[in-house]
């Protein structure tokens, strides 16, 4: 019997498992080649120190626009690490290779990879050029901090990671707003982490239309049941802010 292992069967379950380790046997050494669409051209930011999920999140969901094209970009092409340094993304492209995108994403980090993006004038000057011909503008987690220290948040309402939205607004002319997505004409900033998955949903709606924002949320499988009810900032206890941040910090470099 001839079992096809086109992906629409295998997503559909319809290939037997010997079939699909025989087709990965098979191709071993293939290589993926990125694909340039007709569809919005998406740029993510990536600086040393970024929080893993800041990104990819939101890359998850916005590569799953129809035709989209989503590319990994920072100061100097290759590898970046995260906040842990456990782990490294590729940027395939430099700030100076790029001058226009549809979608410009800036992830947040810890305080050392923060406070370094905010103080690179290099990568702000990149972020105000880019800002200036985008159709959406975002962040996630203190990215907006980057945003705000680039001067894009002037007068604007926006979210960040819970703990530093007493610096954001301190700090900048920000009005801080405590929900996990902010939308400021052109700007959309998402709180902390996971809630980049939120925006980039919200932002995959804004971009298409509802249905196929609902379709991409469901091709995800994004249904979070999480076993515990500790997320909200807002009703959190001290001791438990406390230890998230000890968290942090102990797993930062």
């Amino acid at each position: 019997m001839r079992h096809s292992t086109t992906r629409r069967n295998v997503l559909r379950g319809t290939v037997a498992t010997a079939a699909l380790a025989a087709t990965a046997a098979a191709t071993t050494g293939a290589h993926a080649v990125p694909r340039g669409g007709a569809g919005p051209n998406i740029g993510i930011l990536l600086y040393d120190g970024f929080s893993l999920l800041d990104p990819t999140g939101p890359a998850e969901v916005l590569s799953r626009l129809p035709d989209a094209t989503v590319t990994m970009i920072a100061e100097r092409r290759g590898a970046v690490r995260t906040d842990t340094a456990d782990v490294a993304l590729v940027a395939e492209r430099s700030i100076s290779e790029v001058d226009r995108l549809d979608v410009l994403l800036v992830p947040g980090a810890g305080n050392r990879g923060t406070v370094a993006a905010m103080n690179n004038e290099a990568l702000l000057r990149w972020i105000r050029q880019i800002h200036r011909h985008s159709r959406w503008t975002t962040s996630v987690c203190t990215g907006s901090i980057v945003l705000a220290a680039a001067g894009l948040l002037d007068g604007r309402q926006a979210t960040t990671y819970w703990a530093s939205a007493e610096y954001l607004q301190a700090t900048f002319d920000v009005t801080y707003l405590p929900q996990r997505y902010v939308r400021s004409g052109k700007i959309i900033t998402a709180a902390g982490v996971s809630a980049g998955v939120d925006m980039a949903l919200y932002l995959a709606s804004l971009m298409t239309d509802d249905d196929t924002a609902e379709a991409i949320q469901l091709a995800v499988e994004y249904d979070p049941q999480p076993p515990f009810d500790s997320g909200d900032a807002a009703v959190a206890s001290p001791q438990l802010k406390e230890k998230a941040l000890q968290l942090l910090a102990a797993s930062q470099v």
